[in-house]
């Protein structure tokens, strides 16, 4: 899987904005990749080095540690959904926005199956401040669908939209473990459909609305 980077995104400790090295990128890919099969607890500073040509004191050149790469990784990862989140939820049309949104969600979950590992088993490994902020900015992702399914749904309550959703990402980040067996595209297709379906239960079968 290759880490990538979409669009500019705060860097812990540094200016909003700044847009990771191709080296930084490089060592975050490889410890998404051995974090997710390892174990953050399991990966030493000298399996992340070795991974990427690198001693493990020359890692330090790059990070303080394993803990500043977690953290970096998930905010980069979150700051790069809500901004996508936004862009799309901007949309007047709300079937097109939460289209536009289950798309992008979809095409995330199956690009980066490394980083959804990681962030369910080791967000709690990151240090507070920056753990605090992770989740601060994904209770706002949450909340450009929870707007957007409140407008393409009225009458529907915060509560049981916000659920809704919640129920939904978590169908969509099931990929580390369901997407086996079927290539990307088929798998897309079959993800969204699912999820559509989920959206669509909120709403009294509106979901037919949103385009294929």
């Amino acid at each position: 899987m290759a880490y990538r980077t979409d669009g500019p995104s705060p860097r812990p400790g540094g200016a909003a904005g700044a847009v990771p090295s191709p080296r930084r990128a490089e060592i975050l890919a490889a410890a998404a990749e051995l974090f997710a099969r390892r174990g953050f607890h399991g990966v030493s500073i000298g399996d992340l080095g070795r991974a990427v040509g690198l001693t493990g004191p020359a890692l330090y050149r790059h990070f303080s540690g394993k803990e500043a790469m977690l953290a970096e990784m998930l905010l980069d990862i979150s700051e790069r959904l809500r901004a996508e989140g936004v862009r799309r939820a901007a949309d007047p049309d709300p079937s097109r926005a939460l289209d536009a949104l289950l798309r992008w969600h979809v095409s995330f979950a199956l690009g980066n199956p490394a980083l959804i590992t990681v962030h369910e088993r080791e967000l709690d490994n990151v240090p507070e401040p920056q753990r605090h902020r992770i989740r601060r900015i994904q209770r706002g992702y949450v909340e450009e669908w929870v707007a957007v399914l409140l407008r393409a749904r009225p009458g529907r309550s915060e509560e049981r939209a916000r659920a809704t959703v919640h129920a939904c990402f978590g169908l969509l980040n099931s990929t580390p473990h369901s997407a086996a067996g079927l290539d990307r595209e088929a798998m897309a297709g079959l993800l969204r459909m699912m999820a559509r379906a989920a959206l669509a239960a909120e709403g009294g079968g509106e979901g037919e609305e949103m385009a294929d």
